[in-house]
């Protein structure tokens, strides 16, 4: 039986975390969450995650007093954060290297 390619994505990537000394939770998900797990997932306060709702910066659903949130549209928020830090990383190298800012230092050690 082959292993699909996102189980083999959280295998790969829970092995690294692993190999790195750091912790691993694999727990199974709500589709839907509160907003303390939704915060939890994204390991960020709960009061910032109701910050990023009220902003309209993740959709979320309020069928009585209490704020739900798709785990799909967390991943799908994920996900583009992850983007665009790595357009603004991306976009930084290439500026630092244009501005020749890149310095190679030796490593001298005195005896």
């Amino acid at each position: 039986m082959a292993v699909p390619a996102e189980l083999a994505e959280v295998i790969r990537a829970a092995s690294a975390a692993l190999l790195a000394g750091r912790a691993v939770k694999v727990e199974q998900q709500s589709t839907v969450l509160t907003t303390q797990q939704a915060a939890d997932l994204l390991d960020i306060s709960r009061p910032t995650l109701v910050r990023l709702l009220e902003t309209g910066q993740i959709p979320f659903q309020q069928p009585g007093r209490h704020r739900r949130i798709a785990l799909s549209d967390l991943v799908a928020y994920q996900n583009k954060i992850r983007r665009t830090r790595r357009a603004a990383l991306d976009a930084m190298s290439e500026q630092a290297g244009a501005d020749n800012l890149y310095v190679h230092n030796e490593f001298h050690r005195t005896r």
